[in-house]
């Protein structure tokens, strides 16, 4: 088997399992589940219309660079959002969700053999991170390196934290904004520096935009794309921006995105996505057409969540360190004592509510993790069973601490 394998370490919810693997649970109460980010609310049923009307896709082997009317959806729904107009045919490839995306663009990027190089290839992060950043790094045989986010920069990265003997070896820059788990923006002087860094350094930037329509103020989100185009990014040079369906139209198990940038990017990563077999389905390309060019169910969907937050985060500001975040549906709460495990363990044996430690999320650097002392609640269920989540935490929090 292939020796880099051992190199991943066990997912955040492996090991939430085995933390929770001894803990009785008070059974008095409903069990409620804060832990996944997994989106709750009802798939609309247009989407579902057109899956099931299009069964006969299934006779044919769809092409791995999409239909040309999804890839015009995706075309027009970014002029839509961003005001940016890309070519659908060099600049846009469909994905199977973000995720994938991620993992196979990293595969497709990374040199680890390179003389300049060599064995010290690497990918940069934030940390904390979504875990498929480091497990795609390390199958690329690059080392991951992580700068961590600073709570009082807003949970926003100091790039300047990065030495230049880092930089001269980074190949990929892998951003998240809106952020998992802070659900901080990136804003435009952040990615003026990254851009920055990047002409001189040369990596590839890939931004994880797959939040970006659950937010909280009336601005939207600044896209990476959006920055480039703003701050005169010639040709969107060595930048890819991931989205997804998943939880802008709540449909995780579609399993449907898109990738977007540098045509230059572009082209050899769909080569390799010829190789690894990634065709997007026919019926799931029917599907995703419909749902790109609608926006009345995204804000319907932004406004579920926007009075959820409003119920759920003055009842845990109350007891917790915590307040709205940016973006995207997760709270990122400093908990009382400091120990986000005990914390997690204990609120499930008396109160039988899971959160996820925040210390599972993020990797101890030079003796600090930034996750120590947190927890992440994903508030991706009903109102009401997010805001009885919020009280007996707050009740815990009271009784305990």
């Amino acid at each position: 088997m292939n020796p880099l394998l051992e190199k991943l370490q066990p997912y955040p919810f492996e090991r939430l399992k085995q933390l929770f693997a001894d803990v009785p649970t008070n059974t008095h109460y409903k069990p409620i589940s804060l832990g996944i980010g997994e989106p709750k609310h009802a798939t609309p049923g247009f989407i579902l219309d057109a899956l099931s009307q299009n069964f006969k896709a299934l006779s044919g082997y769809p092409p791995t660079i999409g239909e040309p009317a999804l890839r015009q959806a995706c075309a027009n729904w970014l002029d839509r959002r961003y005001g940016v107009k890309l070519d659908p045919g060099t600049q846009i490839l469909p994905t199977n969700g973000s995720r994938e995306a991620l993992f196979s663009f990293t595969q497709a990027v990374i040199n680890p053999n390179t003389q300049s190089r060599g064995p010290n290839a690497r990918v940069i992060c934030p940390n904390p991170f979504y875990q498929i950043y480091e497990g795609a790094a390390l199958l690329a045989g690059a080392q991951p390196y992580y700068v961590p986010s600073d709570p009082a920069r807003n949970f926003g990265l100091n790039w300047d934290l990065v030495s230049e003997d880092v930089w001269r070896n980074t190949q990929l820059v892998i951003v998240c904004s809106p952020g998992n788990p802070t659900g901080a923006v990136m804003g435009l002087d952040e990615w003026r520096k990254l851009f920055q860094l990047s002409e001189q350094y040369g990596f590839v930037i890939a931004s994880d935009e797959c939040y970006s329509e659950i937010y909280f103020r009336e601005e939207a989100p600044l896209g990476g794309l959006e920055a480039a185009q703003q701050l005169r990014v010639k040709d969107f040079k060595n930048l890819i921006a991931f989205t997804s369906l998943s939880k802008r139209s709540n449909v995780p198990g579609m399993r449907s995105g898109f990738v977007a940038g540098d045509s230059k990017l572009i082209k050899p990563y769909l080569l390799y996505r010829t190789y690894h077999g990634s065709a997007m389905s026919g019926m799931v390309q029917a599907a995703s057409i419909v749902a790109w060019n609608d926006e009345a169910h995204v804000t319907l969907n932004r406004n579920m969540y926007r009075e959820k937050f409003a119920a759920v985060t003055p009842v845990l500001e109350s007891c917790l360190d915590v307040k709205l975040p940016d973006a995207a549906f997760y709270l990122w709460a400093g908990v009382p004592g400091g120990d986000d495990e005990a914390f997690a363990k204990g609120l499930l044996t008396q109160y039988n509510v899971t959160v996820l430690p925040g210390s599972y999320l993020a990797r101890e650097v030079d003796g600090n993790n930034p996750g120590k002392g947190r927890v992440r609640m994903a508030l991706v269920a009903e109102t009401a069973e997010c805001l009885e989540a919020a009280q007996r935490i707050k009740e815990y929090v009271h009784k305990n601490f």
